[in-house]
């Protein structure tokens, strides 16, 4: 895999509104739209409009500063999604076929998603259902549990809407405490440490079928494949031994061998081996681009291979100013799905400039031990000492996010109270206007500008 960038350790795009054409008397007004160019003179600027939660934002931009609008490579969306599932679990890679490796009388638990993590399980899951019943296999033999990982629990209404009605009153959904030791299975410990316990329900299922949707990761490399059960579905003290290998500098987006954090995982895996695999690539509008199914590591390698071709953007050079759209809800619901979008900035800002991320963070920061941390530390290098005499998850985010500000400012607009936006060591904006002024502190007036619409998913990637 192509490692794009290195440190230590998804809706419609970007579009042009409307063109403006206005006398501007820099520096008498400050107007959102004369904020970078040079006066008085006549200035053309474009108008932008990025997705911020349920919305969206728009700002103005004299377009001669932009220099770039990085997006997922153009690839047709599937006309019949339901079609191609069938196709690739009827045709798997490294595998047999879904119906010929479940018999009946065995019991199936699927593996998916939680409401942070779209890939249209609604979609697929009846999909799924349907196959293993065409091969004997009732309803009442199959199951499915959310890979939460570490997030918060989901409400009935949520888990509901993730696979869909039907199949919610199809077959019995599970919810549980991934603190409680009581609900997990001790299966072994890798040779990196890491004692690996899984929920009880995959534990004991006679089948297990990992779930999900593919992106870049920023320490796990990629996400998907083996991630649906390790850490989907792992207990808290599993979680947290193998998050701690993040500290590493192999543990990088974009890169699977050699990533101590995959290693492991698939390591821990393997105790508990998938019977299949079932990934989808989605666009930024959530359309389906592309199904893989098979044997749980082989057809997610395929996926990831994919996900790079159409994810990974070139970028000629580092940009003073990055401006950085999560893509909405639910990739900016708190900080600790913002984050991602940050890294990918990250890759494309230089060294001292400016990243503004539009974010709403409708739930907060999304850990209270985050807060906690960067209340006691206060600097990254307070963080990067505490996580590693003691690695916590949550107060792993800290550290997630205060290294990539080692590097250049970031800007945050979003609904998160100021003062606390402050603590995490963003720069706080309550809209663009605000942002780009601030912007224009640091920068300058003539910045050049990368724009990043998409920019959970697009991976910058500097030429040589």
């Amino acid at each position: 895999m192509h490692q794009p960038c290195t440190f230590r350790s998804s809706l419609p795009s970007l579009t042009v509104i409307v063109y403006i054409i206005q006398l501007d008397f820099w520096p008498f007004r400050l107007g959102q739209s004369e904020l970078f160019g040079k006066g008085p003179k006549l200035m053309t600027t474009k108008q932008y409009s990025m997705h911020y939660g349920k919305g969206s934002m728009r700002f103005s931009l004299e377009p001669s500063l932009v220099a770039a609008e990085l997006k997922i490579k153009a690839y047709p969306r599937l006309a019949d999604p339901a079609a191609a599932i069938r196709e690739a679990i009827r045709n798997p890679i490294g595998t047999a076929p879904l119906r010929e490796i479940i018999k009946p009388g065995e019991t199936v638990t699927f593996i998916v998603n939680d409401n942070t993590r779209v890939a249209n399980s609604n979609v697929f899951m009846p999909v799924l259902l349907d196959e293993l019943n065409a091969a004997g296999i009732d309803d009442t033999y199959m199951q499915i549990i959310f890979a939460l990982g570490t997030h918060r629990p989901l409400t009935e209404k949520e888990m509901i809407a993730a696979v869909g009605e039907s199949v919610a009153h199809r077959v019995k959904l599970h919810m549980y405490d991934y603190k409680d030791e009581g609900q997990f299975v001790y299966f072994g410990t890798t040779s990196r440490g890491t004692k690996v316990s899984f929920h009880k329900v995959v534990a004991k299922s006679d089948h297990i079928i990992c779930t999900g949707s593919v992106v870049h990761h920023f320490f796990a490399g990629f996400g998907g494949g083996r991630k649906a059960l390790f850490p989907g579905v792992s207990a808290y003290e599993t979680i947290r031994h193998n998050h701690s290998f993040m500290m590493n500098p192999n543990a990088v987006i974009g890169k699977l061998h050699g990533n101590p954090i995959y290693e492991d995982q698939i390591e821990g895996a393997e105790m508990c081996r998938p019977s299949f695999l079932l990934n989808v690539v989605l666009n930024e509008d959530y359309e389906f681009l592309k199904v893989f199914a098979g044997d749980y590591i082989t057809a997610h390698l395929e996926a990831c291979k994919f996900v790079e071709s159409i994810y990974s953007t070139a970028l000629d050079k580092e940009a003073d100013l990055v401006i950085a759209s999560c893509g909405g809800f639910p990739k900016d619901i708190n900080i600790y799905q913002l984050q991602k979008t940050m890294d990918n900035a990250w890759c494309a800002v230089r060294e001292g400039g400016v990243v503004i991320i539009l974010g709403e963070c409708c739930e907060g920061s999304g850990s209270a031990l985050y807060e906690q941390t960067m209340k006691e530390c206060g600097t990254p290098e307070l963080v990067a000492a505490k996580l590693q005499d003691s690695f916590q998850i949550g107060a792993h985010k800290a550290y997630a996010v205060t290294r990539l500000m080692k590097k250049a400012r970031f800007i945050l607009v979003s609904s998160l109270n100021p003062e606390l936006a402050e603590t995490l060591l963003f720069t706080p904006a309550k809209d663009m206007e605000e942002a780009l002024r601030l912007a224009s502190e640091v920068v300058g007036l003539s910045p050049n500008i990368v724009l990043m619409p998409q920019g959970s998913l697009t991976v910058p990637l500097i030429k040589k």
